[in-house]
């Protein structure tokens, strides 16, 4: 088949992979000649701290994109072209000195990221250079899913029932990426770079090899074949943070060295042959693709309520709230699981997901703290941190959002700890100065004896933080908070 242009330039950005890709199938289809390039894209690096997980992830991963390229073009001089400095400016000037005729990319629903790409594609334009974009991140885009009235959903379970309705008539079909000898050009000399160093790109070395994250596609691949012999437990062990019961998958999906594709008919075959464990994990799935639409249709989310009226709560404000937020963002509120929660997201840059739903609901409805507070100190920490993923499960606990948990409903920590960690393992691992109390106390330390509190070597107040607030008088200031949203006759359950 004739190709439609001479040369074109792939543009990797959260898709660092090879294996079904759908930017990289549709410049090999339509390019004689085809180039591949990532930016370390300093509008974003330079706002980070120097030390970050995030970096360092996505410099393994090149590395390795960069040898998988290079060993299916079957020619060291082709691979990946990597550069340092602001995207909007240096994917122009890359495609014009390579002389290419089209770029190559895929979709990116953030609003900053849609304001960049747009620049890219009137420089581009300018010099007479096509941009074209194409759906990767997700199996259905934001108005592939629409109610009857042809408006989004704003609801979980009708979106997802529709989503699955849909996947019936419109398969995953995830496919290889034939590279043909040739396809893939060779660098210029000035090109042919190896990945930068963290040092030249202005970072250090993080935590992420003591903590054995695996990157790139092939660690991608691996947590995957782990997940595949337990996800008919996933059901079950899902909630338990003291148990091996998630995928581990959301940093490679974040970054695109898995395939959602894959996932998805993974899940699609596992729950045909009756796995209810891939069943809910499939439903995970989706809630991932329902907060994509959810930004791509109301991009007011990212700063706002979704429901204005929410807007009108008054937070706690000034040095006192600064306080909280800080004991909260320590891990010194005086309560364990969110205490322990915390302490995994500073160590690990991971939070167990029922977890994130307990210790934000702590910060807003317990604490009485705007829910954009804990938004940003998540975006700052979370190894998979995703605007959209991340903006929903804080408007979730909020109530603010979509679909959200009611206003009146208030998770209480110690009942969630006693029931999702009852042994305490999880709480012994990231608190070991509660490690010596019975399992009873475990939860709930200031309600123990002055007897157990000294046998277990425990001083409230030195040792670990007495509790910043009662739960049962929160709740009740809560509840006063946000009656500026409460309806007329509305019941609290």
């Amino acid at each position: 088949m004739e190709k439609q242009f001479d040369s074109g330039l792939v543009w990797f950005r959260r898709d660092l992979r090879v294996d079904d890709h759908t930017a990289l199938q549709l410049a090999l289809r339509q390019c004689r000649r085809v180039y591949c390039a990532f930016v370390f894209d300093r509008e974003i690096l330079d706002a980070l701290p120097r030390v970050d997980r995030r970096v360092e992830f996505i410099r393994a991963s090149l590395v390795e994109l960069d040898q998988t390229l290079r060993s299916q073009a079957g020619n060291d001089q082709a691979g990946l072209i990597v550069r340092h400095g602001w995207a909007g400016e240096e994917v122009p000037a890359l495609a014009q000195q390579l002389g290419v005729q089209a770029v190559f990319a895929a979709h990116d629903y953030e609003p900053r990221a849609q304001a960049r790409d747009a620049r890219v594609r009137g420089a581009l334009a300018s010099t007479g250079i096509a941009l074209q974009t194409c759906k990767d991140h997700v199996v259905f885009e934001g108005r592939e899913v629409l109610t009857g009235g042809g408006t989004p959903y704003t609801v979980f379970t009708p979106y997802k029932r529709a989503w699955l309705a849909r996947l019936q008539t419109h398969p995953v079909m995830p496919q290889a990426t034939e590279v043909v000898p040739g396809a893939l050009a060779a660098r210029p000399g000035a090109l042919r770079q190896p990945v930068p160093t963290l040092a030249e790109i202005g970072f250090e070395p993080s935590n992420l090899a003591q903590l054995r994250i695996p990157t790139g596609a092939s660690g991608g691949q691996a947590l995957l074949d782990d997940f595949l012999t337990r996800i008919d437990q996933y059901q079950e062990a899902r909630d338990f943070p003291a148990l091996k019961g998630p995928s581990y998958l959301s940093v490679h999906l974040r970054f695109g060295t898995v395939s959602i594709r894959r996932l998805v008919a993974l899940a699609q075959q596992h729950s045909a042959a009756g796995s209810p464990g891939a069943a809910t994990w499939l439903s995970e799935l989706i809630w991932r693709e329902f907060y994509f639409q959810i930004l791509a249709n109301f991009p007011h989310v990212d700063g706002q309520a979704f429901r204005p009226a929410y807007d009108a709560i008054r937070w706690e404000q000034g040095a006192h709230a600064e306080a909280l937020f800080a004991a909260w963002c320590e891990g010194r509120t005086g309560y364990p699981i969110v205490d322990a929660a915390m302490q995994q997201l500073n160590q690990s840059g991971y939070m167990h997901n029922r977890l994130r739903m307990v210790a934000g609901s702590f910060l807003v409805k317990d604490l009485g703290i705007d829910w954009r507070w804990g938004e940003r100190y998540f975006a700052e920490q979370l190894n998979d941190f995703d605007l959209s993923a991340n903006n929903g499960g804080w408007q979730w606990v909020a109530s603010s959002g979509c679909d959200a948990q009611p206003w009146f409903r208030i998770f209480n920590p110690v009942s969630q700890s006693k029931k999702f960690d009852p042994q305490g393992r999880f709480i012994r691992r990231y608190l070991p100065q509660l490690a010596a109390l019975p399992d009873a106390a475990l939860h709930a330390p200031w309600l123990a004896s002055p007897v157990e509190l000294a046998a277990a070597g425990v001083t409230l107040g030195s040792g670990y933080p007495q509790p910043l607030v009662a739960h049962d008088e929160a709740r009740e200031r809560t509840l006063a908070r946000y009656a500026v949203v409460k309806k007329p006759g509305e019941k609290m359950e």
